[in-house]
């Protein structure tokens, strides 16, 4: 089994406890107004517009027209991705379970353990139950970073070799989800509660955005459905940044330092134990 990997960092101290190798998953079902990282949301189509712009010559076609990426020529400027209509990136690698814990392999014993995300790795999840298994033998802890959209009560064996996940809750109220992501977030909500009751939830999310993300309903929606458990995980309240951003939010301001200390105290106010703002 192979999957497109946008790419493995060796260590990361933002993606979970502790040291950890994060790696990124291709493609995502969802597609985020304020997206950080847009290029990781399809999957390469071989359009070729990329191709002829590359300054050192690392993107060709094969003969079928594929595009194809040369890791060794690369200078990641990310021309390529700037220049592409379809929020895709040329420089993927399919690769199995064998080569990510290779890679993996190579950073101990300097991590704790590894975080899978995307994109939406939740797309790939007999990848993840493939590669964890494997990585737990190793010794290390094992998370998935998540936009919810996808039941983890259809995968029990690939809940049983995860130790946590890092749940995004993008916002609380059907339309303004819709409106932000194009989806639906029914199944996040049931995962929510889910997760919770598992004692599988590591953080849970919001991107904080007046006007676009609904954060005081959103807190208070994620109190009332797991509020027995709001001191076993941690709400991270995430200021939106517009840097990565493409399409109608790259020019738009981050929130002040006023109003994440509003949502700070509200989210106290509703019980939450472990607030982090960031």
């Amino acid at each position: 089994m192979k999957v497109p990997v946008n790419r493995i960092i060796p260590m990361s101290v933002v993606d979970g406890p502790g040291n950890r190798t994060s790696v990124f998953l291709q493609a995502c079902n969802i597609s985020c107004a304020y997206c950080h990282n847009p290029e990781t949301q399809q999957l390469c189509r071989s359009c070729r517009t990329c191709v002829p712009e590359c300054p050192v010559q690392a993107l060709s076609t094969d003969s079928t027209g594929k595009v194809i990426w040369d890791p060794e020529k690369c200078v990641q400027c990310d021309h390529c991705i700037s220049v592409c209509q379809y929020h895709a990136s040329p420089k993927i690698q399919m690769m199995d379970t064998v080569q990510v814990v290779e890679k993996i392999k190579e950073n101990m014993p300097f991590i704790r353990g590894i975080t899978v995300s995307g994109g939406e790795c939740m797309l790939y999840p007999e990848f993840l139950t493939e590669l964890f298994t494997e990585v737990k033998k190793l010794g290390l802890t094992c998370l998935i970073d998540t936009n919810g959209t996808v039941d983890f009560s259809l995968y029990p064996q690939l809940l049983e070799v995860c130790d946590k996940v890092m749940l995004d809750v993008k916002s609380w109220q059907t339309e303004v989800f819709h409106r932000l992501t194009g989806g639906s977030n029914e199944i996040v909500r049931k995962n929510l509660k889910f997760l919770a009751e598992k004692k599988k939830l590591e953080e849970v999310r919001i991107v904080c955005l007046e006007g676009e993300v609904d954060v005081e309903q959103t807190i208070g929606g994620i109190a009332e459905t797991v509020g027995d458990h709001l001191d076993e995980f941690t709400l991270k309240l995430i200021r939106f940044r517009k840097y990565g951003v493409r399409g109608r939010l790259e020019q738009t301001a981050s929130p002040s330092d006023e109003e994440m200390e509003h949502w700070q105290k509200l989210a106290k106010e509703h019980g939450f134990i472990k607030i982090k703002i960031t």
